[in-house]
């Protein structure tokens, strides 16, 4: 039997073109550790090939990026354990956003938090969840369930979504934080449905957006201009609350006609030194950059 030829996880090519402030932070990237300790959820819609922290580390460093934040992908159901294993090998510079589900325990959450997780996610968009009642369910209570521990509520979702919820962030005790750019659709212009909301939210103060996964959001690589217009009315609206990400291994979550949940989906092959240099791009101030890349994520995930 031959081993699995895997797709490896994309390195930056384009060396970084101005200066990252100390103690920048990665905040949206995933771990997928080896399959035979960390086995990958039955009821998952895609299957990832291997990101190893030591891949992870060799991307930073050539990004020049100090702190991380590794987010359970979809793929491992409410089982943290891979993500905890690329927290371990980061150390410090480290922290967690986790999947949970109503078997998940306080005294596990006690020990998450102690391992360095600072909030939960809820996936609407790999799940194929569209119906604002249930997304407006599942907001509500796990707004509920992190008000005691003062975690934040990360959403994958789309702009139809946040809208239906904009009323349950807005009274939220504890902030929401929407993944790639709220999930618009960059070639729908300013004025698509949604944007406008999500930009209120931002505004409020009661949301953090990732300016992360440009890719999922527009066609255009390797840059990405048109996602530039999004970037600069998010950071307008409210620079202390905007957060950057790689979204680093750059998973493929697509359900394409003949590709099964078990096939493995090769990783996009992005480009993220050339990512990075567009944020100079969208935000030209170098303090607006250091909210983002330093002041921000140490305010929302403790560091």
């Amino acid at each position: 039997m031959t081993d699995k030829i895997y797709a490896r996880a994309a390195q930056p090519a384009t060396p970084i073109n101005f200066d990252v402030p100390a103690h920048a932070c990665d905040c949206h990237t995933h771990i997928h550790g080896d399959v035979e300790k960390f086995p990958f959820f039955a009821g998952r819609v895609y299957t990832p090939g291997p990101a190893s922290p030591e891949e992870m580390a060799a991307l930073h460093q050539a990004l020049r990026i100090e702190r991380v934040v590794i987010v359970t992908p979809s793929v491992y159901g409410p089982d943290n354990s891979s993500s905890l294993f690329g927290m371990k090998a980061r150390g410090a510079t480290a922290r967690g956003v986790a999947v949970i589900d109503d078997n998940t325990t306080e005294a596990q959450l006690d020990a998450m938090h102690a391992d360095g997780f600072r909030g939960i996610r809820i996936n609407l968009a790999t799940d194929g969840v569209n119906n604002p009642d249930v997304g407006r369910a599942r907001f509500t209570a796990a707004a509920e369930r992190m008000t005691a521990r003062g975690w934040h509520v990360q959403l994958y979702t789309t702009l139809a979504m946040i809208s239906a919820i904009k009323d349950l962030v807005l009274a939220s005790p504890v902030p929401a934080v929407f993944d790639h750019f709220g999930g618009l659709e960059a070639s729908l212009g300013l004025e698509q449905p949604g944007f406008a909301h999500l930009v209120a939210l931002v505004k409020s103060g009661k949301a953090y957006v990732k300016i992360s996964g440009a890719y999922r959001s527009s066609n255009l690589a390797p840059d990405y201009q048109d996602i530039a217009p999004y970037a600069r009315a998010l950071i307008a609206a409210n620079p202390d609350r905007i957060v950057w990400g790689t979204d680093w291994p750059h998973p493929d979550s697509a359900q394409l006609a003949g590709r099964k949940a078990t096939d493995v989906a090769p990783f996009h092959q992005i480009d993220d030194g050339r990512l990075l240099n567009q944020l100079p791009v969208w935000a030209p101030d170098a303090e607006v950059r250091r909210k983002i890349l330093v002041d921000n994520p140490a305010r929302l995930y403790g560091f």
